[in-house]
């Protein structure tokens, strides 16, 4: 495939040193076409107060010196930014504290009505939220749907992690956009290719993620985890991530050792010797978690709790993770191996490879005024 452009443009809330998984898919992305389509990526960040370098992997990075749609027009107009495609990924509560950017939305409409040239590409990792009444999504829902409809509408090509996303998207946009990839996420910690069987690992069981991810898995889900780990003879538990705010407890006098934030190398490595990965996380939207993409990609047995809607995006309970409180479910070795081949084969139509491809033909399209490199991977990614 020949490459159509040298150099986009992509907004995300924060890079690495921060923790954020929107800004490490982007910046994974970033590499991966870099790699494969020589398509370089100057970096636009939303966050005020991220505290980083003016390079990161090798790309450009400058950030908004205030959230106004002032500054992001001006930054979107200099030398640097005018790039022919401008890609934003896009989760309201990454851009503003109660997932409302408005500034964001403004400033976009602005840069479109002053420069007609540019395109604009939309990944949703998500729309907008919405909650029961005592919520605060609860009553900032309607302006995040303002915003997210005004993004579609403004946005010449759409992609989302998840398949009820790409319904919403095609209701809001009325009629503009019709086919909308739906891509599950990659994982953020690497995908390797030697994978030695499960019986042939340490009996560790990994509990990796942020704080509130993790927390829930210990506060609410002991009882699953219990059951997970003494079905599958575990002898070690290992906790991934930002410390927590209370002392963690050993689960049936198995040790939990409290690894900390680590490089993706280092808990590829880690996952790479375990033989489950516990999570708390609605099932519905397992297409949308990094930590369970890390999972399958790692071909270790996904565990988590049940949650209505599991079969969804063409993930089936039993058959690409266990529910460690669903008791007709057998947990042993070997019928847990099947788990995680199943879990491993799914992932590998969504890895990282995909994604650039997927993305590469969305950007490229929109430069070359052309749709032939989107027939090029129509069987791609898409639902």
């Amino acid at each position: 495939m020949q490459n159509i452009t040298t150099r986009i443009t992509a907004i995300v809330p924060r890079l690495p040193p921060a923790v954020n998984g929107v800004g490490d898919y982007g910046l994974n992305i970033a590499k991966q076409m870099r790699q494969d389509f020589g398509v370089d990526t100057n970096f636009l960040i939303g966050d005020p107060n991220w505290s980083g370098q003016g390079i990161v992997e090798g790309f450009p990075v400058q950030q908004v010196k205030e959230q106004s749609s002032q500054a992001l027009l001006q930054l979107l107009s200099s030398h640097e930014y005018s790039t022919r495609v401008v890609l934003l990924h896009y989760v309201g509560y990454g851009y503003a504290k109660r997932g409302c950017p408005v500034w964001l939305v403004e400033g976009l409409e602005h840069w479109r009505k002053a420069v007609t040239s540019q395109s604009l590409v939309m990944m949703f990792h998500e729309i907008y939220a919405f909650g029961p009444i005592w919520t605060s999504q609860f009553w900032t829902s309607p302006l995040q749907r303002n915003l997210a409809t005004r993004l579609v509408r403004l946005s010449d090509r759409c992609l989302t992690s998840k398949q009820g996303y790409a319904e919403i998207i095609a209701k809001l946009s009325q009629g503009k956009h019709s086919q909308i990839p739906t891509l599950p996420v990659f994982s953020n910690v690497g995908e390797p290719k030697n994978l030695t069987p499960l019986s042939e690992r340490p009996r560790r069981l990994v509990v990796f993620g942020g704080r509130g991810r993790r927390s829930r898995v210990y506060q609410q889900s002991q009882l699953a985890l219990q059951r997970t780990c003494r079905e599958l003879g575990i002898e070690e538990i290992l906790d991934i991530g930002p410390a927590l705010d209370f002392e963690i407890q050993s689960i049936n006098g198995i040790p939990v050792v409290k690894l900390g934030v680590r490089s993706a190398s280092e808990i590829s490595s880690f996952l790479l010797s375990s033989v489950a990965g516990f999570f708390n996380y609605h099932t519905e939207y397992l297409t949308k978690s990094g930590i369970f993409a890390a999972y399958c990609a790692h071909r270790l047995l996904p565990v988590g709790t049940w949650n209505k809607g599991q079969n969804v995006d063409g993930l089936e309970a039993g058959k690409h993770y266990w529910l460690g409180d669903k008791y007709e479910c057998i947990m042993n070795l070997s019928e847990a191996q099947i788990v995680a081949d199943n879990a491993y084969a799914w992932y590998q139509k969504h890895q990282l490879s995909v994604h650039a491809h997927t993305f590469f033909a969305y950007l490229g399209g929109n430069l070359s005024g052309s749709d032939n490199i989107i027939n090029q991977v129509s069987s791609v990614g898409f639902n």
